[in-house]
């Protein structure tokens, strides 16, 4: 299962990022369940938990503005339309996931993928940014207890 949706999540990034690109360049044709199920279609002898996949991608598309508003105070420095494209869709899926599937998916779990996920399609730094807003969400948002004594906001 773990693999499994591991690809769901590819499948959701790629889908989210798609979609929002196609909306900035003003494509007026852009229907997100066409991208889905094309993307699912792609995998669909690999990934079983399709209601998974489709929950995130529904559920980010829904709270994208509650999940913008929640990253951008986490990181102060990155206005979130300066935020890479792949990032910000990385950090909306797994803010989504700390928030709203907890009891689905353990939060640790939820951090790892997001960071799998920027170390395959971020750039070289994505990795330790995600990470890093990440750890700092969980904290702030999850447990209630901020940074560490010493500022760090490292999970892994």
């Amino acid at each position: 299962m773990a693999s499994n949706r591991h690809l769901g999540r590819i499948v959701a990034l790629q889908t989210l990022y798609e979609y929002e690109f196609r909306v900035e360049c003003g494509d007026t044709s852009v229907e997100i369940d066409e991208i889905l199920g094309r993307n699912m279609s792609r995998y669909e002898a690999a990934i079983k938990d399709t209601d998974f996949v489709q929950a995130l991608v529904s559920g980010v598309l829904k709270e994208q503005a509650a999940l913008d508003a929640t990253i951008q105070p986490i990181a102060p420095d990155w206005p979130i339309e300066q935020i890479a494209r792949i990032d910000r869709s990385i950090l909306r899926i797994g803010v989504y996931e700390l928030l709203h599937q907890g009891k689905i998916v353990p939060p640790k779990v939820v951090i790892n993928e997001a960071v799998e996920l920027a170390k395959a399609f971020g750039s070289d730094n994505s990795s330790k940014f995600v990470n890093g807003v990440l750890g700092t969400a969980y904290r702030t948002l999850v447990e209630g207890t901020g940074a560490d004594s010493d500022g760090d906001t490292t999970v892994r």
